[in-house]
């Protein structure tokens, strides 16, 4: 079973970047390269949305309100997916989560303790 770590959340300023990385633990195997992962956010009292997803040969989709300014990449030598996040606003504090995904971004694992991500100034 694939289990996933997320890291590199903090506190940005608006217009700043950010890179957050979802690890999948050794006990994973070789099954994450085949895995889609989505990454998600949960802002303060708002349900948990789908902000991009990766497939396993590489293609990815986003959300209309990141588009343009988040990248989600992975390196499957390394089992890790990132998101890079740049022009940040405020908008875009959350909890941010990563997980194996459907094609259609539903996520299909238990959710990890996810990383926090502030945009202020």
């Amino acid at each position: 079973q694939v289990q996933l770590v997320e890291s590199g959340g903090g506190l940005v300023q608006p217009g700043g970047s950010a890179r957050l990385a979802c690890t999948a633990s050794a006990a994973s195997g070789s099954g994450f390269r085949f895995s889609t992962i989505g990454w998600y956010r949960q802002a303060p009292g708002k349900q948990r949305d789908l902000v991009a997803t990766i497939f396993s040969g590489g293609d990815t989709n986003y959300a209309d309100s990141v588009k343009g300014r988040f990248t989600i990449s992975r390196d499957n030598t390394k089992n890790t997916v990132y998101l890079q996040m740049r022009s940040l606003i405020p908008e875009d504090t959350a909890v941010y989560y990563c997980n194996r995904a459907t094609i259609k971004g539903s996520p299909l694992g238990s959710w990890g303790q996810g990383t926090q991500v502030i945009v202020s100034s």
